[in-house]
């Protein structure tokens, strides 16, 4: 399903613990680090499509997790111009995602990175905060800050007055409709 911008809608999932570090995924086959994230089916609202790629991407269930809150909006990234596939109809120039926060409330024995047969991610650990705005591939940095920025006041409500500092510097040409 690509809109009629020509992006993809996917849910992108921020993990944390309960020392506040995020899951760091490392893509299958790859040197490659990202956030769980995966496509809306045409028949699930965002909801139901993040708790479907947690599942996929990592093994955890409903029950492993606290929702804490998600983007108010869409963000979007465009994929570099080679990546586009011009062949496909629709052409897809990239992805809008709704970002979602969740707490793991479950053990980290819970995380099985073979629950599907083509596993997402081969290896993951738990880092700092801001650390994936530096470190995922360039296309997507500018998408992973303005969702970290939104969503920092629900990982640390105790700062709150620097967390709205933070969103209010953060780029609002990331953010669309």
């Amino acid at each position: 399903m690509i809109d009629c911008d020509g992006f993809r809608p996917n849910v992108g999932i921020i993990l944390c613990n309960r020392e506040r570090q995020l899951f760091w995924g490392k893509r299958a086959g790859q040197e490659a680090w990202q956030f769980p994230q995966g496509g809306i089916r045409t028949d699930e609202t965002p909801e139901e499509a993040l708790f479907r790629e947690l599942h996929e991407e990592t093994g955890l269930l409903p029950e492993h997790v606290e929702l804490l809150g998600s983007t108010r909006r869409w963000l979007r990234y465009r994929l570099p111009e080679r990546m586009i596939r011009r062949h496909r109809s629709p052409v897809c120039v990239g992805q809008k995602q709704r970002w979602f926060l969740l707490r793991m409330t479950g053990e980290e024995s819970d995380v099985t990175l073979d629950a599907m047969d083509s596993p997402e991610f081969d290896a993951w650990c738990w880092i700092d905060y801001w650390r994936p705005a530096r470190e995922v591939v360039y296309f997507k940095r500018n998408v992973y800050r303005r969702a970290l920025c939104e969503l920092v006041p629900l990982m640390f409500p105790e700062l709150r007055s620097s967390a709205d500092s933070a969103e209010q510097s953060c780029d609002s040409s990331a953010v669309s409709r």
